[in-house]
């Protein structure tokens, strides 16, 4: 149970994260800064991407080396993987991105669908943290596998937090747009802070998951990667519009990454 716990907590507390930035619609009603949602987008696609190297790409490696195998088979294999799925989730998902600089000219991804804008948004954002509540999951579920090494908790650790970091933002780039489509405060609210539920709901499961199939951890670490980085190539970094000369989005991207790498180089 003590892994599963861990990984409670971890998950719990990037949900709480997710939560706490949806209240911002009780404080701020007014559409958020396009600058602003700029670097909240960078930010988190740099957390992610410092996230799915130290936190999963390379643990993969090691692991896989220190079991006899060749470190980069399950990590690149693992990293197809995850991509894949979600490039199927992705076509088969009912979604609306949010566009910071037409909003309410984007058009709907995934099969068709008569489910309303406000419900096409919230699984848009639900997509994404399915793999981040799945990389909390499995760092705790690795640290779990080597209880005799402390800095493995404490690298899970590092990982929730700076998934955490980038939530909070998140929480409020999908309760704002909810109450501009006319939704009330509190029904915003809800649905922003219900958006980050598949995190706890994916760590569990992958903790349980791993616990059964120890040897494939490799393979399910670099899965986990692979979800995350389609997710920064397909969603955030287009949605941050990086490619408009926006210093703002990219300097996003560096402070997100700069800031994961720290807190797993220090902590792991």
């Amino acid at each position: 149970m003590t892994p599963i716990l861990w990984a409670a907590g971890g998950t719990g507390f990037t949900f709480l994260m997710t939560t706490l930035g949806a209240s911002v619609v009780f404080f701020f009603r007014k559409e958020v800064n396009q600058a602003v949602q700029r670097i909240f987008l960078g930010f988190a696609a740099g957390v992610m991407i410092a996230a799915s190297v130290w936190s999963l790409l390379i643990p993969a490696i090691e692991e896989a080396e220190a079991a006899g195998g060749i470190g980069w088979i399950p990590a690149a294999g693992g990293f197809i993987l995850g991509v894949l799925f979600l490039i199927v989730l992705d076509s088969l998902l009912p979604h609306l991105h949010p566009d910071i600089s037409n909003p309410k000219g984007n058009e709907a991804e995934g099969i068709s669908s008569t489910w309303k804008r406000t419900t096409l948004l919230v699984m848009a954002v639900t997509l994404h943290n399915i793999p981040e509540g799945m990389a909390v999951g499995l760092a705790f579920a690795l640290a779990a596998q080597h209880g005799s090494d402390p800095a493995l908790y404490t690298s899970a650790l590092a990982l929730a937090i700076g998934i955490g970091i980038q939530n909070f933002p998140e929480g409020a780039a999908i309760s704002l747009p909810l109450r501009q489509e006319g939704l009330s405060t509190g029904k915003a609210f809800f649905r922003g802070s219900m958006s980050g539920i598949v995190e706890p709901i994916f760590g569990i499961l992958t903790v349980l998951i791993a616990g059964s199939i120890t040897p494939l951890m490799p393979w399910l670490l670099s899965f986990a990667a692979g979800a995350m980085m389609y997710v920064v190539v397909e969603e955030l970094i287009p949605e941050a519009h990086l490619g408009e000369h926006s210093n703002a989005g990219t300097l996003g991207v560096m402070s997100g990454f700069l800031i994961m790498m720290i807190l797993d180089v220090a902590l792991g």
